[in-house]
């Protein structure tokens, strides 16, 4: 493709040339024309635009006159650099996208394995958590006879403290009494 791009390239190279030289030609055919013969007036003076013209061809011509031979090689060598060039750029530019989608794509991967992992454990956490509630649900008949105990031993230590007021009182009125 990049063969056809040149060919057609260069043709059009070719004929822009081969365009640029008739059409200097007639430029200077045209200001030939114009130009009065010596020691003869115009009654009117020549247009800017017949001037910038005449000016503009006769430029043109004597610059494709002196590099008629080497520009269209010139040209053609310089197309083909520049082809090349581009194509160096344009395959530059090409690699390091992919390379981008290359990073993204092994950035998803390890992304997807630490996802996986994650999923993992979160499925061990809750496995565990459902295996400890079912404990604790199999072990609640054994805490509520446990807090029933506790509630046992408090009104026990309440009845004992009772009691021991209750001795020291009757021990102090035997006391009194054996005063006596």
């Amino acid at each position: 493709m990049m063969m056809i791009m040149m060919a057609d390239e260069e043709r059009n190279i070719s004929a822009a040339t081969a365009d640029d030289a008739k059409t200097s030609q007639d430029a200077a055919n045209t200001t030939d024309t114009n130009e009065s013969p010596k020691g003869q007036q115009d009654d009117h003076p020549p247009s800017v635009d017949s001037i910038s013209t005449a000016t503009n061809s006769s430029v043109g011509a004597a610059t494709l006159d002196s590099t008629a031979g080497t520009q269209p090689e010139e040209l053609r060598g310089l197309c083909r650099d520049m082809f090349e060039k581009m194509t160096l750029y344009l395959n530059g530019e090409l690699t390091v996208v992919c390379d981008d989608y290359k990073l993204l794509e092994s950035m998803n991967k390890v992304s997807a394995a630490k996802y996986a992992e994650m999923r993992g454990v979160a499925a061990g956490v809750s496995k565990a958590m459902i295996d400890l509630n079912e404990k604790y649900a199999s072990l609640q008949p054994y805490l509520d006879q446990i807090d029933q105990i506790e509630d046992s031993v408090a009104s026990l230590e309440q009845a004992a403290y009772r009691l021991d007021a209750y001795s020291k009182r009757l021990e102090a009125k035997f006391k009194q009494l054996e005063k006596r």
